[in-house]
C-alpha cells in the first residue's frame, strides 16, 4: 500500500522500503547493496542491521591506517567512498536511486545535500539540534564520525551525527548512509519510515528476494577478497 510522504519539493516520486530482516556480516552487506544498484528500477530505501562487530572504509581508504585507528572489528571495503565508519553503534542506510532519476543524473555533492536534507528533517523530532553541516567543524580525522564535511549531519554541539559515502554507475547512484544514533528493531523500522516520508511523495514497504547465489560469488571476488579489502 503507498503511503503519502511529508514534504513539498521531495527527490523521488514513489519509493521502495525495505527494511532487510536478515543480519547479514559485512561483506554480504556490502554485496547486497551492490545487487540492488545493479538490478533495481525504482528507487529504493533499504534499511539493515550487521552480524558481527564491522567497520568499513572508503574505497579510496588505507586500510592499515584504519586498523590503527579503529582495532578489533571485522573490516570491508566499501564500494562507495568515505571515510571509516564504526558499525558496531550506529544506524545504516542505503538509497539506491536508477538512472534516469535526477538524483542518479546529477552532481555528487547535490545529491549528498538532498538526501542529508531530508535525513535531517526525517531525524528532527528524534535528535534535538540536529543540523546540516557547512563544513566548518572539518578536521580531517581519518574516522567518519571524527571529520564532518560540508552536508554531513551534526548536532547542537557540532558532534557529526550522520555521513554518507556514494558512488555512480552507469546503472544509478548508490548512497550508503549511517547515523552514529543506534536504535532497537522497532525504532529503526520507525527511522526508516520516517526518513521515507521525507524522501519520495509516495512510498511502500517492499520485500526483496536476494539472490544468494550471486551475493555468494559477489562477496568472493570483491568484498571478502584480500585483495579487494587491502587494494589500497
Amino acid at each position: 500500500m503507498l503511503r503519502g510522504g511529508l514534504r513539498t519539493g521531495v527527490i523521488f516520486e514513489q519509493l521502495q522500503v525495505w527494511v532487510d530482516p536478515v543480519l547479514r556480516p559485512g561483506p554480504e552487506a556490502m554485496a547486497v547493496d551492490e545487487w540492488l544498484l545493479e538490478t533495481a528500477s525504482a528507487p529504493v530505501l533499504r534499511v539493515y542491521r550487521w552480524l558481527g562487530e564491522w567497520a568499513t572504509l572508503g574505497y579510496f581508504g588505507d586500510l592499515a591506517q584504519a586498523q590503527s585507528a579503529l582495532p578489533g572489528v571485522g573490516w570491508v571495503r566499501r564500494w562507495t567512498g568515505g571515510g571509516v565508519v564504526d558499525h558496531r553503534a550506529d544506524w545504516t542506510y542505503t538509497v539506491v536511486a536508477p538512472s534516469g532519476e535526477a538524483l542518479a543524473d546529477g552532481r555528487g555533492a547535490e545529491s549528498y545535500r538532498r538526501i542529508h536534507e531530508a535525513l535531517v528533517e526525517a531525524l528532527r523530532a528524534e535528535l534535538c539540534g540536529v543540523r546540516m553541516s557547512a563544513g566548518d567543524e572539518q578536521t580531517g580525522a581519518a574516522l567518519c564520525f571524527e571529520n564532518p564535511v560540508g552536508h554531513d549531519l551534526v548536532g547542537g554541539d557540532g558532534r557529526k551525527l550522520a555521513g554518507a559515502g556514494q558512488r555512480r554507475s552507469r546503472r544509478g547512484l548508490l548512497h550508503q548512509g549511517s547515523v552514529a544514533v543506534p536504535c532497537g528493531e522497532a525504532a529503526s523500522r520507525q527511522r526508516g519510515e520516517a526518513l521515507a516520508a521525507c524522501l519520495a511523495a509516495a512510498w511502500e514497504f517492499q520485500d526483496f528476494q536476494v539472490p544468494d547465489g550471486h551475493i555468494a560469488r559477489l562477496v568472493e571476488a570483491r568484498y571478502a577478497n584480500p585483495v579487494w579489502t587491502w587494494r589500497r
